[in-house]
């Protein structure tokens, strides 16, 4: 294979006759000739040796062809049929470069080859250049005959020859005019061709049924080379879109595909090689094969043109047709009884041969649009049959009749339809498209019922999520011992009513017993999922709901009233019960029990956790509890054990300040010292008492001083100032005394002379003043009480003061732990 860039010139055939299938795979490959379909040409040349063929085609395809060397001498350059890819001609064009005749390399005698790639180049060219000297035209022993009448007689050797164009080259133009040179050409050409020994069917046959003949003239290259060229680019534009109609090339009647190039070219080859010689079949059978074929072809080209079988064809187009078969058998009748007629005389065999080939053109023409036909009936008969079942279930009719009466309505319609449509010249089976109507039947059958029993589906399961969710999510909120039980009451009761109504409605789909225990199944596990589903969603906020139920037990009594700390409540014990409610709150959330099989859950956890027994290995030591299934478990006991050390922490603020208001409630209401004291001061004030009695001067003066301290201890508000601690009871206490006291003095000076001055407003901003004093004070205290995040309840009375805990609320962050709870 040469060295190129684009054409790609590969030897076909080499000077021995051995065709390159490698070369040919690989110029197909390169030039990506194989994609190209049925839009490509192939220009062959033919021509005496060192006549320039070469040239002609490198300057006509932009080839690159081995040309002679003309300083070199006279003598064979091109050996056996190369073949290159014409650069830039529009379709894919290969230009074929034949070795040249009347060499003497091979000698006189031996034309076998010339021959042989004459008949090649015919069989698969639809372009010949036939490239001779102008000097030759018009000689009786030209160097140009014997190659036309090599080029006649092989083509007589094609059993079904194409018609092939001939363009003769005429090379080295004289000054003759081209329109003189023609004329002569053209009738030597006719000359050889009636000499020409021709079989008897051809006998008469013009040269015109075999080839179109062009003739072209080009100047000499070596003396008018610029000319040469101009010409040159002239005929090259003739190659360009030449398989178009009007085109250059020829008929183009048995053109291979590209991708079959190389099969065609390689099984032409071998024939002709193997048979030098090749015997043209009987004149009788050859004369009926072409005569029959050729009023089949008529026959067959009226019939595709016949206005009743267009309108026909037309029609099917846009719907279903009344009588098409009869019409349709009507129109095929009357070109078969004329083929009949004109070929009667015809060899029999032939004869019955090309009727069937006709038939079965015919039958082919027309069966698109018997398929056509039937693809209308088979959508009209679709369509029916959706109409008809959606309005009998919108009648509330059962799926499973409806169905099937739309079914049999539907297919009598279209199995009359196409006892319509068949024709008596065929027997066209139209049970495949039968079968698709019915599939596309019962798979919009099995659409509708796979829809309707989804609607179902998923009423029941909205139904049940309904029952469920809301009532479970209360359960868990009140957990206790019978939690689980009541769940499991629920689910069943609610399950069974939902199973036993969605039987009933699925009742009229006539499914097999397999798909409805199959969708009950399904409908009593969503039921459980959504249980499996709530719990585990309480579950993962275990730690609100302990505190929730800590804080319920822990701050109301028994009638779930407030309770108050008065100290007579045992705080130790009510914890206690407080924490046992929230640990079984927790027993209850740590697992699914829906299969009724008991477990040791809440005792481990009440004998690890609250009464604190120590056990070796630790119960809580682990991932999963015992006779509990890994899937039902919800909190590990490990995660209990977690969530119990959190719980504790974020509870004993409650506890505390229980305890403080108890304390503070003992210490407002015992303002007399201790009985020990009380005796005493009894036994070592002994003296003093006797003294008093005895001087009813100082018992005055005690009096009178007892008064003014009531008196000071009530402007005060001195046990008030003393709720909210000691510290701001003496600050407060000390910057009211003086102003206290020069308060009373006054007023008793008043009282002494019989009148009271009215307040002024200095005084009076101080009173207000004092008030918000005392207000901001009672507000904003500095006890430890106070500054906490809980707020006591407070009873002020002449006798007593209560202190009650609030109901907390209090909940802290509990990422971490819902996020190892969840995993």
């Amino acid at each position: 294979m040469a060295d190129t860039d684009h054409c790609c010139s590969t030897q076909l055939i080499d000077g021995d006759g051995e065709f390159n299938v490698v070369g040919l795979d690989n110029f197909m490959r390169t030039t990506k000739f194989s994609n190209c379909g049925l839009s490509y040409a192939v220009v062959a040349i033919m021509g005496p040796q060192s006549s320039g063929k070469s040239t002609l085609l490198n300057h006509l395809f932009q080839t690159n062809f081995r040309e002679m060397d003309a300083y070199r001498g006279r003598s064979q350059t091109t050996k056996g049929i190369w073949i290159a890819h014409c650069v830039g001609i529009e379709p894919f064009t290969i230009a074929m470069d034949l070795e040249g005749t009347d060499g003497r390399e091979r000698g006189e005698d031996d034309t076998t080859f010339e021959k042989q790639s004459a008949l090649f180049a015919l069989a698969i060219a639809d372009i010949v250049l036939i490239n001779m000297w102008c000097h030759d035209i018009g000689r009786e022993q030209a160097a140009n005959k014997p190659l036309l009448k090599t080029v006649f007689q092989v083509m007589m050797r094609l059993f079904s020859p194409r018609k092939t164009t001939l363009l003769f080259v005429i090379r080295d133009k004289t000054k003759t005019p081209l329109e003189y040179l023609e004329p002569i050409l053209r009738e030597d050409i006719q000359k050889i061709w009636n000499v020409v020994s021709k079989p008897a069917a051809h006998k008469d046959t013009p040269l015109s049924e075999f080839f179109n003949v062009e003739v072209t003239a080009l100047s000499s290259y070596e003396e008018k080379e610029e000319l040469f060229k101009e010409q040159v680019a002239q005929l090259r534009q003739r190659f360009f879109n030449s398989i178009s109609p009007g085109g250059l090339a020829g008929d183009r009647r048995g053109v291979v595909p590209a991708s079959g190039f190389s099969f065609s070219a390689q099984q032409i080859w071998r024939v002709i090689k193997e048979n030098k010689d090749l015997d043209l079949p009987a004149h009788k059978v050859m004369v009926a094969t072409v005569r029959c074929e050729e009023i089949a072809n008529e026959k067959f080209c009226r019939l595709s043109s016949d206005e009743d079988w267009l309108a026909l064809e037309e029609a099917v187009q846009s719907g279903s047709v009344s009588g098409f078969g009869r019409r349709l058998s009507s129109i095929l009748e009357t070109y078969f009884s004329e083929y009949d007629s004109e070929a009667t005389y015809f060899d029999e065999d032939v004869r019955n041969a090309k009727r069937k080939h006709l038939e079965s053109k015919a039958l082919d023409l027309v069966h698109p649009a018997y398929l056509n036909l039937l693809g209308h009936l088979r959508f009209k008969a679709l369509e029916n049959f959706k109409s008809r079942l959606e309005r009998m279930l919108k009648e509330a009719e059962g799926f499973a009749a409806s169905a099937r009466a739309c079914t049999e309505s539907c297919m009598h319609e279209f199995d009359q339809g196409c006892a319509d449509a068949a024709i008596k010249q065929a027997n066209w089976d139209a049970s495949k498209v039968r079968e698709k109507l019915r599939r596309d039947i019962d798979a919009h059958k099995l659409s509708v019922r796979d829809a309707k029993l989804s609607e179902l589906v998923a009423r029941y399961e909205e139904k049940l999520r309904q029952l469920l969710c809301e009532p479970v999510e209360s359960l868990f909120d009140a957990a206790g011992r019978d939690t689980w039980a009541s769940i499991r009451q629920l689910l069943r009761r609610e399950t069974e009513t939902a199973v036993l109504e969605f039987s009933t409605a699925i009742s009229s789909f006539e499914l097999d017993q397999p798909t409805i225990e199959s969708m009950l199944q399904g409908l009593r596990d969503y039921a459980r999922n959504l249980v499996v589903k709530k719990a585990r969603e309480e579950a993962g906020k275990v730690l609100i709901l302990m505190k929730d139920r800590f804080s319920t037990v822990f701050s109301h009594d028994n009638e779930l009233m407030p309770r108050v700390w008065t100290g007579k409540e045992d705080i130790k014990t009510i914890t206690k019960d407080a924490r046992a409610a929230s640990l079984r709150l927790l027993a209850v959330m740590a697992a699914i029990r829906l299969d009724e099989k008991p477990d040791k859950i809440e005792n481990i956890l009440l004998s690890s956790l609250m009464e604190g027994t120590v056990t070796s290995p630790d119960p809580l030591a682990s991932s999963t509890w015992e006779e509990v299934p890994p899937e039902n478990t919800l909190i590990t006991p490990v995660q209990c054990k977690s969530l119990w050390r959190q719980f504790k922490s974020e509870t004993e603020y409650t506890v505390t300040q229980a305890i403080s208001a108890q304390e503070a409630y003992k210490r407002s209401n015992n303002w007399l010292p201790p009985p020990w004291a009380i005796v005493a001061m009894v036994v070592l004030g002994f003296n003093e008492f006797m003294l008093l009695l005895r001087n009813p001067l100082y018992l005055m003066f005690l009096f009178v001083a007892f008064l003014l301290s009531k008196a000071m201890w009530v402007q005060m508000d001195v046990p008030g100032q003393f709720q909210h601690g000691t510290l701001a009871g003496l600050i407060s206490i000390s910057s009211r005394f003086l102003p206290t006291v020069m308060n009373l003095l006054k007023r008793l000076a008043e009282e002494a002379q019989g009148h009271r001055t009215p307040e002024s407003p200095t005084q009076q901003q101080s009173s207000v003043a004092f008030q918000s004093f005392r207000n901001q004070s009672q507000l904003n205290p500095s006890s430890s009480i106070a500054q906490s995040s809980v707020s006591s309840n407070v009873s002020v009375s002449d006798s007593s003061v209560e202190y009650s805990s609030p109901n907390l609320m209090q909940r802290r962050s509990t990422k971490v732990l819902e996020a190892e709870l969840s995993q």
